[in-house]
């Protein structure tokens, strides 16, 4: 660096160096709250019509899908935002019947929900749980789970239209969540809507 440009840098590092008056400063943002998703799944709270399509032959390319109707009833559990779902279609053509409890608990510090399959019969949760939460009115919920000896991810997405209807689908990935097979849809109606 020749003499004459020692004042210049000397110039140029002693205005990077000073202090930035308060009154410059941006204003600093605190980060957005965490929604405390502890409600949102008080829209399923009470009696719906279920119409479901189940695919019974999961992953191996299959196209026949099986249809149920019934009911759905779900109940908030001792006052908090933990909800029990009674679920129970049945497809009188084939005669197939599926009667299912479900367990939903919110852990507000994660600000996530576990959702638990429930054998009431043989007393017994399905673990692990589907683990996740809402984001812009669509909950996705995942875990790993054995399918016929095969490691897949399982999705559960929930959405709804206010407090009429409701739509859940379950998928599986046999490839870590690149593709997903949709294998299991739920429409629910209010009774009497």
């Amino acid at each position: 660096m020749s003499r004459h440009n020692r004042p210049a840098a000397a110039l140029a590092a002693a205005v990077l160096l000073a202090p930035i008056p308060a009154s410059a400063q941006p204003a600093r943002v605190p980060p957005p709250a965490q929604h405390d998703g502890a409600h949102d799944f008080d829209f399923l709270i009470g009696d719906w019509k279920a119409h479901v399509k189940r695919l019974p032959d999961r992953l191996v390319g299959s196209t026949r899908w099986v249809e149920y109707d019934g009911r759905s009833n779900h109940r908030k559990m001792f006052g908090t935002s933990a909800n029990l779902e009674d679920f129970e279609v049945d497809d009188p053509k084939d005669h197939l019947h599926i009667k299912a409890q479900t367990l939903r608990i919110y852990n507000p510090t994660s600000h996530q929900w576990s959702i638990y399959g429930v054998d009431m019969d043989s007393g017994v949760l399905d673990t692990p749980p589907q683990v996740g939460a809402f984001e812009g009115g669509v909950g996705r919920f995942y875990a790993y789970a054995d399918w016929k000896g095969r490691s897949v991810l399982i999705r559960y997405e929930w959405s709804h239209t206010g407090q009429a209807k409701a739509l859940m689908e379950q998928a599986f990935s046999g490839d870590g969540g690149k593709t997903w097979e949709v294998n299991w849809i739920c429409e629910l109606s209010r009774d009497g809507g």
